[in-house]
């Protein structure tokens, strides 16, 4: 038995690409308490959250070497395990988030049906681990920056569970903390809320002050059969009805909604409203923030689930948070700082490299302890631009940033603090960088000579920009198709308007084709099958283990191949994928001279046909 275990134990380490070596016994003679590693890249990424991962993935796909910090042994930020805040952004189907968090949305429908969170961190981490040309450290924590002049040159990291202590040097450093831990090297930053009237903002808050949005810890309940009542910690509240007797009218505003404490229900309740700490630090208070946010949790769910009128029978606690999710710290300063006003107009830029489309959604800092409303929200667009001026610093010349610490208002971070916002302000940045590195430059002067070629490698990369759309590559626009194939390269990768912009085809079928007057070269192709923005959102569930599962969308295409005719009339197949489950596809081939170029789609996931948004032939 103990052969055994050495073997598996040995081929679980070969496995892993690891080797034990035999040593003597350690003392404090022959060995280090803490071990020091130097490294050296182009990009550190310090934020493991969506707008950290999906900065280091866009980065390292355009050839970038990238060390991705994340303080937390697992990625995805708010959306994590750790604490389940669901993922928003627009509110409307037609605008949805695509990019690299569909990517992974897509994965999840895959390889988590059941909407398990644990497996759904562990989708977003296989999304960066796949990547070759990202180092990952989990468990480790930014402590320092070593400043060169008015540029960082390394920053000092510290990883407690393996006592390793790392200098980290590269090129261009983003900040997707949230909580703007590169404002060591003396960056320009501001935290709190101005006053309405510095930046014209008709916000109902008085501003001025150092006040934020609060932090949250979040609940997911169980149905259960049995129904017993739940006994909270003797240090947790205890509510009665009197705590939540006061008015709730309506607003009188227009375009203005008040939002309450949603204590009334256990059902599509994730508890949002469970916020604390606006009138603290949300960064030096933090612990003291986490226990008044335990005790006010445990004690709402005490009065939901033991209240007589029976409102949560069936119903059981099933995980509290421990790690309170941040609504607002900190904000760098950039070029442009995004205002009330810019969200509401639109957002018409000409560097708009993200966008959102949520409201302008402005949590009271008093939050849960205010008796009455705790949010106000402020009708916007459907959707508004975010500039690439908003993505670096004003002062540090290779600093930039992604997330809900970027250049805005409070009031501006109202509206893109959002995660499906902040994926897409997080793959914009890591675009932006890895310009900035190809050729050597800083942020700055990627917004002034480069700004175009980020946008076209951004819809490239299927993050759809405002007021644009995709250019096609030009041999699929020197190419003859069908009149019913002519939308799959208007580029409008998604239905709009009313208008379906795609093509429906049946396994099997070759209707799907390019031709040209003489022979191409031709060496790859871009698709995009349809993920169904129509019909889902990308929340997780709210109820813990369920068994309703999720499926991947039947019209997305299952497998396909892709055939070049060459000769007389001789197709031959240049690509085969046999499974597939995500919206974009780019796929490469050995270069082949041929005049015609088809795909056929030869499965899909369940319907009668797949649907198609493009075909780029390369």
């Amino acid at each position: 038995m103990k052969i055994i275990r050495r073997i598996a134990c040995v081929v679980l380490l070969l496995a892993f690409g690891l080797q034990a070596v035999a040593q003597e016994m350690l003392t404090e003679k022959n060995s280090q308490v803490v071990k020091d590693v130097e490294l050296e890249t182009e990009l550190v990424v310090a934020g493991g959250g969506l707008a950290g991962v999906c900065t280091a993935v866009s980065a390292a796909r355009h050839g970038t070497k990238v060390v991705l910090i994340q303080d937390r042994p697992v990625l995805g930020g708010n959306a994590s395990s750790e604490m389940r805040m669901g993922i928003v952004g627009v509110l409307k189907d037609q605008y949805q988030e695509a990019g690299i968090l569909e990517e992974m949305q897509c994965r999840n429908f895959y390889f988590n049906p059941l909407q398990r969170y644990t497996m759904w961190d562990d989708v977003i981490y296989s999304t960066v681990i796949s990547e070759p040309n990202i180092k990952l450290l989990l468990n480790t924590s930014v402590e320092d920056v070593v400043m060169d002049g008015g540029r960082i040159a390394a920053v000092k990291a510290w990883n407690i569970n393996a006592y390793t202590r790392y200098l980290v040097k590269a090129k261009l450093f983003a900040d997707c903390t949230g909580d703007g831990i590169l404002r060591l090297s003396g960056a320009k930053f501001r935290r709190g809320r101005e006053f309405p009237e510095e930046f014209g903002e008709s916000a109902l808050h008085e501003g001025g002050d150092s006040h934020t949005m609060g932090n949250s810890i979040l609940l997911q309940l169980r149905k259960t059969d049995e129904d017993h009542p739940f006994i909270a910690p003797d240090w947790a509240y205890h509510f009665t009805d009197a705590d939540f007797d006061y008015e709730i009218p309506k607003s009188t505003i227009p375009g203005v909604k008040f939002n309450y404490k949603r204590i009334y229900s256990p059902k599509d309740n994730n508890f949002w409203w469970i916020e604390f700490g606006g009138l603290y630090d949300t960064i030096f208070d933090a612990p003291d923030i986490q226990f008044e946010l335990k005790r006010i949790a445990y004690g709402i769910w005490e009065y939901m689930k033991n209240n007589p009128d029976g409102r949560c029978k069936g119903y059981e606690l099933d995980w509290i948070g421990s790690l309170p999710g941040k609504r607002e710290s900190t904000r760098f300063i950039g070029p442009h700082i995004l205002t009330q006003n810019d969200v509401q107009s639109g957002g018409h830029f000409e560097d708009v490299v993200a966008y959102g489309g949520w409201t302008l959604d402005d949590h009271d800092p008093e939050a849960f302890h205010k008796k009455g409303r705790i949010s106000v929200e402020y009708k916007c667009p459907d959707y508004f631009g975010i500039p690439f001026d908003c993505l670096y610093s004003v002062n540090v010349p290779n600093l930039m940033f992604a997330g809900r610490d970027i250049s805005c208002t409070h009031m501006g971070l109202s509206a893109t603090r959002v995660m499906a916002t902040t994926a897409l302000l997080g793959q914009a940045c890591g675009t932006g960088a890895a310009v900035a590195l190809r050729y050597g430059i800083t942020p700055a002067e990627v917004r002034a000579n480069h700004i175009a070629e980020v946008q076209d490698m951004l819809e490239d990369d299927d993050c759809m920009l405002p007021y644009r759309w995709r250019k096609p590559s030009a041999l699929t626009m020197s190419a003859r198709t069908s009149e019913e194939c002519e939308v799959l390269r208007n580029g409008i990768d998604r239905q709009w308007d009313g208008a379906d912009n795609g093509v429906w085809v049946e396994p099997g079928e070759e209707k799907i084709v390019y031709t040209w007057k003489k022979p191409v070269v031709l060496s790859g192709a871009r698709i995009i099958f349809d993920s169904h923005f129509k019909v889902r959102g990308k929340r997780m569930r709210k109820l813990e283990a369920t068994t309703e599962r999720v499926e991947v969308p039947q019209m997305m295409a299952k497998s396909y191949r892709i055939e070049a005719r060459v000769g007389c009339n001789k197709w031959v197949s240049v690509y085969e994928c046999p499974l597939n489950y995500v919206r974009l596809n780019k796929v490469s081939f050995p270069e082949i001279k041929a005049d015609a170029l088809r795909l056929v789609v030869t499965q899909s996931w369940g319907a009668d046909k797949a649907h198609v948004f493009a075909f780029d032939a390369l």
